[in-house]
């Protein structure tokens, strides 16, 4: 399965509706995904993210809970 047909449907949210997102719903209620660098990922995160660098999504998708939604950053 290519990554696109992972992600369909997505929801775009603005930072405003993420963080009522994210207080509205337990962290287990969803996947927190980082898919930025590692060493952006060190820099700065947000506690409980899953990072996975966007070059590797494809092969790692199966890393992934299909049942939880996504919040992508």
């Amino acid at each position: 399965m290519g990554w696109k047909q992972f992600f369909i449907p997505a929801k775009n949210m603005d930072a405003e509706e993420t963080r009522r997102y994210m207080v509205e719903h337990k962290v287990s209620d969803y996947t927190l995904l980082d898919v930025r660098q590692p060493g952006e990922h060190a820099q700065a995160r947000i506690p409980g993210s899953v990072l996975i660098p966007l070059p590797e999504l494809t092969g790692r998708l199966d890393e992934l809970d299909r049942d939880k939604p996504l919040v992508v950053y």
